[in-house]
């Protein structure tokens, strides 16, 4: 049986949370567990009911999206939940600082508010299987640090192996568990279970927090061309 991937709203629009339930609810393997106007009521919902992906508006009145992630993403909340919460953040502006700030507070990427219905339900379908919202670039731009000198490579780098440290670059040029498998001669499955254990050395919770430290260290290689 698939399992139903629950899904929490928060923006201080109730015509346009209202949409995005409909569309969300169509899917049989999506239902909103909750819905909420500020980022103060996004806490009470969010301590009260397991959701696995908040869609999170970064501009609301009393706390806006950026604090609210912080507040729903930190360590005591995280250790008290049964299953990981997955943000995404939605945003008016491509590549902005609030967009920026979220991302750095543990958020799984962002989404224009005028994105497709489509690319939203993907987008919520990828975060909850531990993947990327934005592309590669984006998460680049987003995320480059400001002083010249990159920090040394994370700790645990060194202990990935000759295989970890292809599939930690192949992941960080932004292909996907398939591609990565195609390009090494792996199956699927063998790439996942290298994934894991990369994300376990480097201490990551997931493909985004991947993607941003090695772009943070300028561990990231040139975009992998596409396989042929």
């Amino acid at each position: 049986m698939t399992e139903t991937i629950r899904v929490a709203l928060v923006d201080d629009q109730p015509l346009f949370r209202s949409g995005v339930a409909a569309a969300v609810d169509a899917q049989p393997d999506l239902t909103v567990v909750g819905q909420a106007g500020t980022g103060a009521e996004a806490l009470a919902l969010l301590d009260g009911t397991e959701a696995d992906v908040v869609l999170m508006d970064l501009r609301m009145p009393e706390m806006d999206g950026v604090e609210a992630t912080r507040r729903l993403l930190s360590p005591g909340r995280a250790a008290a939940r049964r299953s990981p919460l997955r943000v995404i953040v939605l945003t008016t502006f491509s590549l902005d600082e609030s967009a920026r700030a979220a991302i750095r507070y543990g958020a799984s990427g962002f989404l224009l508010k005028d994105a497709s219905p489509e690319l939203l339900i993907a987008a919520i379908r990828s975060v909850h299987g531990g993947g990327a919202v934005a592309s590669t670039g984006d998460l680049a731009s987003l995320l480059q640090p400001s002083a010249p000198l990159l920090p040394p490579p994370p700790a645990g780098f060194d202990a990935l192996t000759e295989r970890e440290r292809g599939v930690f670059d192949l992941a960080a040029s932004g292909l996907t568990n398939a591609e990565i498998g195609a390009r090494l001669h792996l199956s699927e499955s063998t790439v996942k279970t290298h994934l894991s254990s990369v994300l376990a050395k480097l201490e990551l919770r997931d493909r985004v927090q991947l993607v941003i430290v090695a772009h943070r260290h300028g561990l990231a290689p040139e975009a992998a061309p596409p396989s042929g």
